[in-house]
């Protein structure tokens, strides 16, 4: 145990506990405990997983932005939680699965990585997940709820004790922003008409 796992562990439950709240300081929390983990999993071999990093403090930008803003140009209003549409869900799951598929060639070829798929699948199903909770989007809870059920066992088996033990409260966390998120949502009426404008 390192103290860079050490603040990733801080960083990372204040993150979700934030996201789960919908508080806005989530995103600044998060890039911190993104560059933490960028450290960790290179030391590890995890390399996917510290690319994935990366790509967090780009998407961490993006939400902070459709968070305050409503996803729209000049607009105030804070973005709604809303449900997944049937075009959004066929877009996230060709883009996921060409990931996955991709990532597992590259880490087994050009790395010394032991899990080459589980490394990309978790990482997949982590920009997936990142993607829908930048845009408020219901089901990425669900999405995380898969990637931490992933997660745990990589990291115990890694040896990141630690990070296993943080990501098993991720797991309570999200199953509390779920519930927190569904609870927020707008009526039916509305919800209907947002999904048809965004299908």
């Amino acid at each position: 145990m390192s103290w860079t796992e050490i603040l990733g562990f801080v960083t990372g439950a204040l993150c979700v506990w934030l996201v789960a709240r919908q508080h806005v300081a989530n995103w600044p929390i998060g890039i911190a405990n993104n560059v933490f983990f960028i450290v960790l999993f290179v030391r590890s071999g995890l390399y996917a997983d510290a690319g994935l990093q990366i790509v967090f403090v780009a998407l961490a930008a993006f939400g902070w932005w459709t968070w305050t803003h409503g996803g729209g140009p000049g607009s105030a209003q804070a973005l709604p939680v809303r449900r997944t549409t049937r075009t959004e869900w066929a877009a996230l799951g060709a883009a996921g699965a060409a990931g996955v598929l991709g990532l597992t060639l590259l880490l087994s070829r050009v790395t010394d990585s032991t899990v080459p798929f589980w490394d990309a699948l978790t990482t997949g199903l982590s920009l997936m997940a990142t993607y829908g909770q930048c845009r408020k989007l219901l089901e990425s809870w669900w999405l995380w709820i898969a990637a931490d059920l992933v997660y745990i066992p990589l990291y115990a088996y890694k040896g990141l004790y630690l990070t296993s033990a943080l990501y098993a409260g991720f797991l309570a966390l999200c199953v509390v922003g779920l519930l927190g998120w569904r609870r927020t949502m707008p009526a039916s009426g509305a919800r209907t008409t947002t999904a048809r404008a965004t299908a």
